[in-house]
Formats: structure tokens, sequence, C-alpha cells
């Protein structure tokens, strides 16, 4: 196991992560669409905001507590729905959600997750969220949104770009399946990796259990692919939204917003939250970053609904940055797979940490000491 003392920064994760994934789950976690453009841009946005430090401030007593969905939480982050995390790590879902209750932070589970919405009710709990694809097969879908329901889940996370899949050259080139398909190339990469086929040898969980023996006519993996193929539902529509909105019946987040006038169509849906999100730069490659994006988003709707961002967090000074410019929560994805594939829960417990004590530090350097009452006036642009 890694010595988690010497990890201090998220590239630190980054290259233990790689060296122990399988090639092929790397690269699903690590890839953008086509040239990776959003992908980079996410990142380096993020670095055009400069701090403002004040000095002489009385900072002894601070706090980085807030409220997401008028849930506490320790932090204003949730760890992001992500998809194949049970091959990042085995039972890798199952990791995440137990770090994240004990942190006190929100957990959302993809419905391509690896372990099921059952496997991880065991392990969590609220705020335990649930997202949801919008797929053609209604009966299926309207089976997830009750699965979610009594499994305690206390929100619906609707993700609206992923209508059409993006092409993701790496996962393309790598044949991406779970579990890895035996080719030659796969069995040597695997050979390569033996505590991550160590781990995955204790568990039965090796592909999507949310679907397989639930969706109509998927009983293995073979039937899996093709089904998943033709699922996403290119037809979604606000209409959709408001069904599912009704259908849930309780609280619910919309992810995939980057355009102002579609943030106040989400607003008026009934959507309690929404996600300014490209994706992860994992669908329209040459849009715009998240944190561009953000302040317009804001300033349409911020009083109307909550708006949370995703895309390119690596620190918790980025998780500041975001909060300054008006975000009340902000989601994690690829800070969490890397440190989940790195090192397990112990891993993204570290993660959190980290994230938890840059953002309180940093706040601390601009002159604050409540999250909830930090500004735009702690930045200036680069």
């Amino acid at each position: 196991m890694a010595d988690l003392n010497k990890i201090t920064c998220f590239e630190d994760f980054h290259r233990l992560a790689r060296r122990r994934m399988p090639r092929m789950f790397y690269d699903y976690a690590a890839s953008g669409s086509w040239t990776e453009s959003t992908l980079r841009a996410n990142e380096q946005d993020l670095q055009e905001w400069l701090f403002r430090q004040r000095v002489a401030v009385d900072i002894e007593h601070r706090s980085i507590r807030t409220r997401m969905l008028g849930e506490d939480v320790a932090m204003p982050v949730a760890i992001a729905p992500t998809g194949l995390t049970g091959m990042m790590h085995a039972n890798g879902e199952m990791h995440g959600a137990m770090a994240a209750k004990k942190f006190g932070i929100p957990f959302t589970l993809s419905t391509m997750s690896i372990c099921s919405i059952e496997d991880v009710a065991q392990h969590t709990q609220a705020p335990f969220w649930f997202q949801l694809y919008v797929m053609r097969d209604k009966t299926f879908m309207e089976n997830l949104i009750r699965r979610a329901q009594q499994a305690n889940c206390s929100a619906l996370v609707v993700t609206l770009d992923l209508q059409v899949m993006g092409q993701r050259h790496r996962d393309i080139k790598n044949g991406l399946s779970a579990p890895p398909k035996p080719t030659l190339g796969n069995l040597l990469n695997l050979a390569t990796k033996p505590y991550w086929c160590w781990q995955m040898a204790q568990t039965q969980k090796r592909t999507f259990r949310n679907i397989v023996g639930h969706a109509q006519g998927v009983t293995d993996v073979s039937s899996l692919a093709a089904w998943t193929a033709e699922q996403f539902d290119p037809r979604l529509n606000w209409d959709d939204v408001k069904r599912i909105k009704e259908l849930w019946g309780g609280k619910l987040v919309l992810k995939g917003v980057m355009e102002p006038e579609d943030a106040r169509m989400a607003a008026e849906s009934g959507a309690d939250a929404l996600v300014v999100s490209n994706h992860g730069g994992r669908q329209l490659d040459g849009a715009p970053s998240s944190i561009k994006v953000l302040p317009d988003i804001v300033s349409a709707v911020g009083k109307d609904i909550e708006v949370w961002m995703d895309g390119g967090i690596r620190s918790g000074q980025d998780v500041l940055r975001a909060v300054a410019l008006g975000a009340k929560g902000t989601l994690i994805g690829r800070s969490f797979l890397y440190s989940l594939g790195a090192a397990g829960e112990a891993g993204v417990t570290k993660c959190l940490q980290m994230l938890a004590k840059e953002l309180d530090l940093t706040m601390a350097f601009c002159g604050h000491n409540d999250i909830n009452k930090v500004d735009a006036s702690i930045l200036r642009r680069a």
C-alpha cells in the first residue's frame, strides 16, 4: 500500500493511480472527447482567477461547513456520479460512499455504476444521491427511480448532456468493456497490475449491476453492450424533466447546464439545483470551461435555484474559486477516481481531507472565516 502521508496533492494520486489501474480504465477516467481541448480548459481556466491576500484580519475561528439541497455538509463538495467506478478499484462505489459518509459530504451513484443502488445503500446514508440517464426504455427508467426511492436516496440527479455519446478516442482504441475482454493486449496489461487483479478477484461485482438482470433482455455482458448502445434517448426534452420530477417526488438536480437560457428552463422545470457542467470535457469538445460560464448562469438564475459546478476541480483552492463566483456547491469526479484507484477508501478519505485543508487555509489567507460569506471580492483576474 502507498504511504498516504507522502501524498500531498492531486498529482500524487494521479501518478499512483496511473501505475495501479489497468490502462483502459485509467484512460476512461483521464480522457475527454476528440481533441480534449475542453478537458484541458476546465483546469486551465480556473487558474486565471487569482486570490487577493488580506492581512490583519481575525481568522482564528473558521468554518467551511455549508448546506446543499438543505442538507448539512462538511464542505461545499459532493462526489460526482462517475461510470465504471467499480473498475477503478474493486467495489469502488461502495468505498467512495463509505468515505463520503464518514467525512460528511454527499455521494452520487451513477446509473452506469458497477455496484448497484442496493449494494451502495448498505454502506451509506443521506446525503446519498442517485444519477439518472434518460433511457428509451421507460419501464426500466421508472424502475430505477423506484429503486432509488427504496434505497432512501435523498436526491435524484438527471444528466441532460448525454443524449448522444461524445467520441472518446482512447476508449475506442482500448475496446473499453467491463469486465475487460480477455485479449492478448489486455491480459499483458493486467499482468502488470497485480494489486488491482487481486482486489477484483475478491468480488463478484464486475459488471453494470444497476442494469444486468433489471433491464429486459439484458442477462450478461454481451446483451448489455447491445442494449446500452441504443438506450440513451436523443428525444429528451423539458417535458420529460417535469415528468421525472413528478415520478421522483423529491429533490431534483439537473446536470449538464452550460447556457443561461437552459439554466432558466431548469429553474422553471421545478428542479432544486443545477450543475454547470460540460461532462468533464467528455461530450462536446470545443465548448467553454465550466468556470467560464458559471458567473453568467449565477447571474441569470442564482436567486431561483441552487447553482453548483463541476469540471477541473483538483484542489480546495479550485473549490473556493467556484464558490467565490457564485456556486453553492461543487462536484468532484477525476479527483475522486484517481484517489480511489490509488488507495481505495483510504485514498478517497485522504483526498477529501486535502481538499478541506486547502479550502480552509486559502479562505483564511483571503481574510474570511465563513465559507458562506465568501464572494467574488476575494478574486482578481490574471
